[in-house]
């Protein structure tokens, strides 16, 4: 007799209970750890993981989330994700999208986390059933080992620092490079240099009266409140009231109507007179720039945000405590990540994010980065970070000591200096022909076309200039399919190899032809010159390889799909 749906629904229930149980029973390790190795039970994976569901376990029990003065929480637990309103792309969607496509999505969210994986577990993540949620997972998670990272990257054997220099900006550089997993503290690093590039939370070292030490200052700040679970609003009045904020808007009437502006798109010029009567007192000293904030504060209470302030932190105060706060920084990020989006759907966008109520920047950039919105329907072009990190990490590249430094500037030739603007990038991307040519450039001769040298010990020297690039088992023969006795079969392998790794796609028929007319006879039997023989790789020498990936390689970068998050259909 054929089941009802009810029995259906009932036996499936059944059957999750039984395979947890005897999980549970049969090993000691945790669920929550079984969901996120891939390798343990891979049928309880996909059946967790089938109906959007992905544990994780927020904590919001804790007394300390009770904790307020005057109505602003110190502390905020991070929002589940499954209440978000934006909606989410889960694994089942995830998982019956061609392997093209679910490619095109992983490399749009993990570049854009400033991350990436070498080919084969890149392969092994995206088909394992529960890409997504182990995403999520490992973010939860505090997997770098921090203190091994803050020293490697202060060590100036392998970094470089000097005086006068903004070493503070290639620590940060260097950090994403150092740590290995993209976990909790990756995320909060990520999330602090997101909010420095933008308007809310520029250190701004262009200005004379701000100074390289801002860099760490405000950015090491957001890290370390993040690391606490201090909230959005109380992280962003303490900056308000700090001398890192005072010494971009530097008087009581451009910092008050700055905040205004920025944080709540109040551009009311009533309201600025009112606003630089509560800071009437504040002021920043020529000596060294130092905030000083006097005894002769105001006295006469002023009409702001439905309520009455009177002193200026009485007015950073109710200012991060008011609705303005929330959809205002919300829909700076909305602006920051979707800039090929029509004003219509920006709006859409922010009113859904602001309907699930958040507290923390998590709250907003992981509903933002894991939303279907972002990962299917959005097209523009990367940031320079965002494709310098990812094919770092495709690549298995190894750095030198001046790779951060040159970096830097390389990002000020693009126009697109990290934390140095008062306003923050208003691009994203550097799109002006110049900016873009240095763009180009950079990645081209100093990523794709920069390998090791397989003569010197390149792991343990970070001067020569043959001791960085991409390393030799980026060409080995477990990569493609190689066919001694078929250079064309091997060389076509080859080819499309390093496309879908670099640009999520099969090279089309002519551009193979191309590759072909160039490496290969007329019979297509042999290799036309010896530096485009494929064969007697040994897992170090290259021998020929990596003048033929150069060359592939060479021709990727001029294509356009390489510097833009593709739109899945």
């Amino acid at each position: 007799m054929q089941k009802t749906k009810h029995q259906r629904i009932a036996l499936l229930f059944r059957i999750k209970t039984l395979l947890i149980i005897l999980s549970f029973h049969f090993f000691s390790v945790p669920l929550l750890q079984a969901a996120d190795n891939d390798c343990f039970f891979p049928a309880i994976n996909l059946l967790l993981n089938s109906n959007k569901s992905c544990f994780i376990d927020y904590v919001d029990n804790d007394p300390k989330y009770d904790i307020r003065y005057k109505g602003l929480y110190y502390y905020q637990p991070e929002m589940p994700h499954t209440q978000y309103v934006l909606e989410q792309f889960s694994d089942s969607e995830f998982n019956r999208l061609a392997l093209t496509d679910r490619r095109k999505v992983a490399d749009k969210l993990l570049a854009t986390l400033f991350f990436g994986y070498p080919p084969q577990a890149l392969q092994q993540k995206i088909t394992s059933g529960n890409f997504l949620c182990s995403l999520r997972q490992g973010l939860f998670k505090e997997t770098n080992n921090m203190i091994l990272v803050e020293e490697e990257i202060r060590n100036d054997e392998y970094y470089y620092h000097s005086t006068w220099t903004p070493n503070e900006l290639y620590n940060i550089f260097a950090r994403f490079y150092a740590m290995e997993h993209l976990d909790k503290h990756f995320l909060h690093n990520w999330i602090s240099y997101i909010l420095t590039q933008t308007i809310m939370f520029s250190p701004a070292y262009e200005l004379d009266s701000s100074h390289y030490p801002n860099i760490a200052s405000v950015y090491n700040w957001l890290v370390l409140d993040m690391n606490d679970d201090i909230g959005m609003r109380y992280s962003t009045f303490m900056h308000m009231a700090s001398s890192d904020n005072w010494r971009r808007f530097r008087s009581p009437e451009d910092n008050g109507r700055e905040m205004l502006e920025i944080y709540t798109f109040d551009f009311s010029d009533p309201n600025v007179p009112k606003a630089a009567t509560t800071l009437q007192n504040w002021y920043l000293d020529d000596d060294n720039d130092t905030l000083v904030i006097g005894l002769n504060q105001n006295t006469i209470p002023q009409s702001l945000f439905g309520t009455t302030v009177t002193t200026g932190f009485d007015f950073y105060r109710e200012l991060v405590k008011s609705e303005g706060f929330v959809s205002g920084s919300v829909r700076r990020l909305v602006d920051f990540f979707f800039t090929e989006h029509d004003e219509n759907n920006k709006t859409q966008i922010t009113d859904q994010i602001i309907a699930s109520n958040p507290e923390t920047w998590q709250d907003i950039l992981l509903q933002i980065i894991f939303s279907k919105e972002f990962l299917l329907h959005t097209s523009r072009a990367k940031s320079a970070e965002e494709l310098f990190y990812s094919l770092v990490r495709k690549l298995e590249y190894k750095h030198n000591k001046t790779g951060f430094h040159y970096f830097h500037y390389a990002l000020i030739d693009m126009n697109q200096a990290s934390m140095k603007y008062k306003l923050g990038k208003l691009e994203r991307t550097p799109l002006d022909t110049l900016s873009f040519a240095h763009y180009h450039q950079y990645i081209r001769e100093t990523i794709l076309r920069k390998n090791v040298d397989c003569s010197i010990d390149y792991e343990n020297n970070y001067n020569d200039w043959g001791a960085f690039g991409w390393r030799p088992q980026l060409l080995g023969n477990d990569r493609f399919l190689y066919l001694e006795d078929n250079p064309e079969a091997t060389l076509t392998s080859f080819v499309s190899y390093l496309f879908e790794l670099l640009i999520q796609r099969l090279p089309t028929d002519q551009e193979l032809e191309m590759f072909k007319n160039r490496m290969l006879n007329e019979e297509r039997d042999n290799y036309k010159e010896w530096k485009y023989q494929l064969y007697g790789f040994d897992g170090c020498r290259y021998y020929g390889r990596e003048y033929a990936a150069r060359d592939v390689m060479d021709y990727i970068s001029r294509l356009s799909e390489l510097y833009t998050f593709q739109e899945v259909q």
